[in-house]
């Protein structure tokens, strides 16, 4: 495999993955909103913080109400980590790299790219926001069940399984400090009001409510979310198992050392750290989690110069 299709790949998989996390961020913070309105910690300028778009989105927009952040993270082609422009970034790596994935996989990616942009294109209003980020979350889920389902064990579906893990990795840590940061009390007795209700919230937008409720077993409260979140190494987007999944399909690759030990200089810096104490400590949590973003960039770049040749270079080949 050439490293240029492996790179498309990759991205294509961070793309999709990006797009669904977007569109059930959106989704969860909405219903809790709806619920409390005027709900000053899972206000709207909240989901621009999470995706880290401050400087882009204040360019353009002249306040951070409902309208402004939904047209901007559902719609805007300027934004790349827009639904509608990470769903363009897929569909073009993947129409590149055709050759090597199932025909319905690429139907699947083309046909929702469509729908979504023709529905941005006519206006989201708040009435069908609900139905647009339905269309977009059973989408991403159903191309990743065929990709799952359909893909042979060949570096495609790897490099695929690499993008989507250590995106889901980074989006998890950005949610959490983001609201981890508003919630968790910061003196004995500190008690937000809703707090567990928003929890579940922060739960629900990381599809990690029922596995939490099942695996927990105990109220919803901050301390524990945390916990289950960074820490938990069965449920699939928690930090840990995606770095789990990550260092495993990077076994499968030729000139995997320098990837792995990037990879498991991070799972140490896990295992070193007291998620107890940190779940009691806002300041040193988002400390923690900066270094995680630090180390989940570092990861990116050591995949990008193993694996993908620069474009005035030759192409490495992978073996399939």
């Amino acid at each position: 495999m050439l490293s240029r299709v492996a790179e498309n790949l990759y991205w294509m998989g961070r793309y999709m993955e990006r797009a669904e996390d977007t569109a059930r961020l959106i989704q969860v913070s909405r219903h809790v909103m709806l619920d409390f309105p005027g709900t000053a910690n899972l206000g709207w300028s909240s989901l621009i913080n999470i995706t880290g778009s401050d400087e882009l989105f204040n360019e353009h927009y002249g306040k951070r109400d409902e309208a402004s952040v939904l047209a901007f993270l559902c719609a805007d082609r300027r934004y790349s980590g827009s639904i509608v422009s990470a769903l363009a970034a897929a569909r073009e790596n993947l129409r590149t790299t055709r050759e090597v994935m199932p025909r319905e996989v690429w139907e699947e990616v083309n046909q929702l790219y469509h729908a979504v942009s023709e529905q941005a294109s006519q206006g989201i209003s708040v009435r069908r926001m609900d139905g647009f980020l339905k269309t977009v979350i059973r989408g991403c889920q159903t191309i990743t069940g065929m990709i799952i389902g359909t893909l042979s064990h060949t570096p495609a579906r790897t490099f695929c399984g690499m993008g989507c893990y250590l995106e889901r990795a980074d989006m998890t840590t950005r949610t959490l400090d983001v609201r981890s940061a508003n919630l968790l009390p910061r003196a004995p007795g500190d008690l937000t009001p809703f707090e567990n209700l928003q929890w579940m919230g922060v739960l629900k937008s990381l599809s990690a409510y029922q596995m939490y409720r099942q695996h927990v077993r105990h109220r919803v409260r901050g301390p524990e979310v945390v916990r289950f979140i960074l820490n938990d190494p069965l449920f699939p987007r928690s930090v840990k198992r995606c770095l789990m999944d990550l260092h495993r399909n990077m076994y499968t690759l030729p000139r995997n050392d320098a990837a792995r030990a990037v990879v498991t200089a991070l799972q140490d810096r896990f295992d070193s750290v007291d998620t107890d104490w940190l779940a009691g400590s806002p300041d040193d949590l988002h400390r923690f989690v900066d270094d995680l973003q630090v180390g989940i960039g570092e990861i990116h770049d050591v995949i990008k110069s193993t694996w993908f040749g620069g474009v005035d270079e030759p192409a490495p080949v992978i073996e399939d």
